[in-house]
């Protein structure tokens, strides 16, 4: 009779069950960088010892190392802090006590920079000339209200050129909602998805279609990712590797270059 292999297997590495946590929350992938990231130069900072032998008296040190030797922003040390306090709840399963013995980065008081229509006019002029799909995309950050990210991961079926319409999935808060297509961007709305429509019948002949979908859409309908209507409008020109899947799939356009 055979014998049962009862050898369990190893366990997993702690930033892969960050990242595993991270996934199984829906948290967007530029979420998982920057969290998996400052935990690690967290682990880093306190000579690579385990969260688990650590608690509030080294994140404290921390946090004050960020604002007092590294100088930064207020709101970069916050992030700092949320991706260890989702270390510490959500993947080692310790709350740590109340924080406010570190020092806290001063944030600066500005006034808020308001363009004239003159500049206005002047930056969506330049942005004309911006190579690719850019100075498509910062018009309609300008005409729609629409947030970077919105902008960059809009998809075809959320395009609705009869009416005018562009519907934004999971912005703030998670909720989804209607913004207005300007008329004068219509006409290169429809040019930017005639190539579109290019590069996916080109990625049908090599068979390469593949786009990443949130909340397990892809278990749950396994065409969809080749599926013209769930294309990145704006989609970058190389295909790459998703960190999530390790499949090679074509991304959007890189947010850096808007």
């Amino acid at each position: 009779m055979a014998q049962e292999n009862t050898t369990m297997p190893p366990p997993k590495k702690l930033l892969d069950q960050v990242r595993e946590k991270i996934r199984y929350k829906h948290y967007s992938l530029s979420t998982e960088k920057t969290y998996v990231s400052w935990i690690k130069h967290y682990i880093i900072f306190n000579d690579k010892r385990h969260p688990v032998e650590m608690g509030a008296i080294e994140v404290e040190r921390f946090l004050t190392y960020l604002a007092n030797e590294r100088h930064v922003s207020s709101s970069t040390q916050n992030q700092a802090l949320s991706a260890i306090l989702f270390l510490y709840r959500e993947v080692i399963g310790s709350d740590l006590p109340w924080l406010d013995g570190f020092e806290r980065s001063k944030k600066p008081k500005r006034l808020p920079v308001v363009l004239t229509p003159l500049e206005i006019q002047a930056l969506l002029r330049e942005a004309a000339s911006a190579p690719g799909p850019v100075g498509l995309i910062i018009k309609l950050l300008y005409g729609t209200g629409m947030r970077l990210m919105e902008a960059v991961r809009l998809r075809v079926k959320d395009v609705e050129l009869t009416r005018g319409e562009i519907i934004v999935r999971d912005g703030k808060g998670g909720k989804d909602r209607v913004t207005m297509l300007p008329d004068s961007l219509l006409d290169a709305m429809r040019r930017q998805l005639e190539i579109r429509r290019e590069w996916h019948e080109q990625d049908i002949k090599l068979g390469r279609v593949d786009v990443w979908l949130p909340d397990a859409l892809a278990v749950k309908y396994p065409n969809a990712p080749r599926e013209w209507s769930w294309q990145y409008v704006f989609a970058a020109r190389k295909y790459s590797i998703d960190p999530r899947s390790q499949a090679e799939r074509r991304h959007h356009v890189d947010e850096k270059q808007v």
